[in-house]
């Protein structure tokens, strides 16, 4: 144990294994989200308040989850909790348009640059999906192309070649189209064409040799999937460009990391899209997705003159539970909370650096802003190739996960940790701390780490 546990002797308790017992008779394999860490049950949650968790047994962690990076302001924040009782009040969601959508559309709209027109949705996947759609009406053509090990959601042009393997993900300079699922069509496969992150040959050759059939690039800015890197000024020149030349719609799926500044991630790295899909922290803790982009692009969706090239429905789109909640947590995301995120992942990811560096352990860190992310690899990795880890490697980001838990911190296991402004410097420390109790506790498996360069 560390300076500030409290937690002790396993990261799940009795009535967490209670529960999994329960639940094992209900789901296929003991959970409704193949997302649900377990070590090896699950741990169940009771509530959430602030930068906190409390499980089941009534234990407190310091949570880096944030529900996937969603809850930017923590847990129960307390303006929404507020708006949310109010709008409760008034109904939870009807068929008739409302004027909290256009309240939280006119925030995005000024907000972001390029999103000049918004249509919401219910989740990330549906945002990705639409705007992938609306690039085929717009532009006539099928084809997409994506970064190997993105993330783009459950939709099946988005989900290729995002678990690519050593096995079959090919030669390096022409990646293969691989299959998330068995039974993915092979029609799918044959209609991504799959970038390397950083490469900026590649992506100049791979868009130009398919630009007659390509509809659009999806591009996350800082894939947290493919390792949370940061993209070399290059590499968005070089996609950019191509795609100019090419009448390629540029994507940016900033559902993720739209928390990386007051104008979301594409400002912070140059990247001028014609699409992006939002969602995560635009709906304040509540499910959604939204589509913004060029006014001329966004006229697919157009239906004052009939049918659409693109209709777009949802039951629950545009909710105003979900429009609320969002608004809220949008106009509480000011300058000045932004300030306080990036001096908090830059205590968090300079002190895991300095941790590493004075044990010349065969880690590294990535992440900017809010964000971070640890590798069992010594050198900073340039793509998703980079960042595969050997079995071993694999074996110690799992015990990473589990000292941090038995320490009061969750810790994603393979995926970006987030900041949420409830969060204090003590905080950003106690981080800090616990990753470096971690280095001086397994020195064994450390050196089992195969370096790779």
């Amino acid at each position: 144990m560390v300076a500030g546990s409290n937690t002790a002797g396993s990261s799940v308790g009795q009535k967490s294994k209670d529960s999994f017992a329960r639940a094992r008779l209900v789901f296929p394999d003991g959970t409704s989200r193949v997302t649900i860490e377990r070590d090896p049950e699950p741990l169940y949650i009771d509530r959430g308040l602030g930068s906190y968790l409390f499980d089941v047994d009534g234990r407190r962690f310091l949570d880096l989850n944030c529900n996937f990076t969603t809850l930017i302001h923590g847990h129960a924040f307390a303006p929404v909790v507020e708006a949310l009782t109010h709008q409760l009040q008034r109904g939870s969601c009807f068929a008739n348009a409302t004027e909290s959508e256009i309240e939280l559309a006119e925030l995005l709209c000024g907000r972001i640059p390029q999103v000049h027109r918004v249509r919401f949705v219910n989740t990330g996947t549906e945002a990705v999906l639409f705007a992938i759609k609306a690039a085929r009406a717009f532009t006539g053509r099928s084809k997409i192309a994506k970064l190997e090990g993105a993330y783009h959601g459950a939709y099946d042009w988005g989900e290729v070649s995002m678990a690519a393997t050593p096995d079959n993900w090919g030669d390096a300079t022409a990646p293969n189209s691989t299959a998330f699922y068995r039974g993915m069509p092979a029609s799918v496969l044959d209609e991504v064409v799959v970038l390397r992150f950083n490469d900026v040959e590649g992506v100049r050759r791979l868009l130009s040799l398919h630009a007659h059939e390509l509809a659009a690039v999806v591009l996350d800015p800082m894939p947290s999937r493919g390792g949370l890197i940061a993209p070399k000024p290059e590499f968005i020149a070089a996609v950019q460009e191509t795609a100019r030349k090419n009448g390629i719609l540029v994507i940016a799926d900033e559902i993720l990391n739209l928390r990386q500044s007051f104008q979301g991630a594409s400002a912070r790295y140059g990247l001028v899209p014609d699409l992006v899909t939002m969602g995560k922290i635009i709906g304040g803790g509540l499910p959604i997705g939204a589509i913004g982009g060029r006014e001329d692009v966004m006229t697919v969706f157009d239906a004052s003159a009939g049918r659409p090239l693109l209709p777009q429905g949802g039951t629950f789109s545009a909710n105003p539970l979900s429009m609320t909640a969002g608004l809220t947590f949008m106009r509480h995301l000011d300058h000045a909370a932004l300030a306080h995120l990036e001096i908090l992942g830059n205590i968090v990811r300079d002190g895991i650096g300095r941790a590493i560096s004075a044990r010349d352990a065969p880690l590294c860190v990535t992440g900017a802003a809010s964000l971070f992310r640890i590798h069992p690899r010594a050198q900073t990795p340039n793509d998703y190739r980079e960042i595969y880890p050997t079995p071993a490697g694999a074996t110690l980001m799992k015990q990473l996960t589990r000292f941090f838990a038995e320490n009061g911190i969750i810790l994603p296991h393979g995926a970006a940790a987030s900041i949420s402004t409830p969060m204090t410097r003590a905080d950003a420390e106690l981080i800090v701390d616990v990753f470096a109790g971690f280095l001086d506790s397994d020195q064994d498996m450390l050196h089992k780490i195969e370096v790779r360069t």
